[in-house]
């Protein structure tokens, strides 16, 4: 992809997020999920999941999977697809800034990047860095997806606690020049509006869980985006054992299958 491309597909990632319509992107891992979900009527823009990259080669979830594997990977994603792809790049493999270059370099024109509950003036220097890496790279529009892990890791801290500190954490990436902030765990709706009020409409993008406020309210409370994460895998590894346990049971292919490759 030439660097004006990979510019103008930020940038409508970024108009995308800005919208105020709720932005959904249903994330894949490898070629063949990327094709599926671009075909979908009203898919606007595709996410890969790291955790489901990982499990795609043999990997475990967390960096364990080399980087260029990974980065192999999501290159093969954007060559599949006309849409913009923002790429879960973990807590940037050691070296976030020269990550999120490769990326660029290959047409990433987005990426989530975890704070691993890291000091927070080293990870709002991270995002710093990033953020100027893109603009160097000439993808100021670059729609960095700053994640903090504090609900993830929250143990058994008092929820107030852990929802200030999510919050200050928000807010000082924002500050380093982040567009976006993500908040992956199970919020309660009274979770969500606290950090859109204190962190300003389109500014929150959140993950999609079974049992998670409907998508529509968070539109209301003005999330600019649900992501899936590890969810899409597993819902279509899903289908796949209860195939394999109805064939056990005598059966056969289910018969609303679809040809899609």
């Amino acid at each position: 992809m030439t660097a004006p491309e990979t510019a103008r597909k930020a940038t409508e990632l970024l108009r995308l997020h800005q919208a105020p319509e709720l932005l959904t992107v249903v994330n894949v891992w490898d070629a063949i999920s990327a094709k599926v979900v671009t075909d979908v009527p009203g898919t606007r823009a595709l996410a890969t999941a790291s955790h489901s990259i990982a499990a795609t080669l043999g990997h475990e979830d967390g960096e364990n999977i080399p980087l260029a594997e990974m980065l192999d990977m999501v290159g093969r994603i954007v060559r599949a697809t006309e849409l913009p792809v923002t790429a879960d790049l973990e807590g940037g493999y050691g070296d976030a800034a020269g990550t999120i270059r490769r990326a660029i370099d290959i047409g990433v024109v987005g990426a989530n990047l975890e704070d691993q509950v890291k000091p927070l003036a080293e990870a709002a220097r991270q995002v710093e860095d990033v953020m100027r890496v893109a603009e160097q790279a000439g993808v100021g529009d670059f729609m960095l997806n700053a994640r903090t892990d504090v609900f993830l890791q929250a143990g058994d801290r008092d929820h107030g606690e852990v929802l200030a500190d999510g919050t200050e954490r928000c807010r000082a990436f924002l500050d380093a020049g982040a567009p976006v902030v993500f908040v992956p765990g199970f919020l309660s709706e009274d979770d969500v509006a606290h950090l859109v009020d204190a962190l300003g409409p389109q500014r929150l993008t959140l993950i999609g869980l079974p049992g998670h406020v409907p998508l529509a309210r968070l539109e209301e409370l003005g999330v600019a985006r649900v992501s899936f994460g590890p969810v899409s895998q597993n819902v279509a590894l899903t289908a796949l054992q209860q195939m394999v346990e109805e064939v056990h049971r005598g059966g056969t292919a289910p018969e609303d299958t679809r040809r899609l490759n």
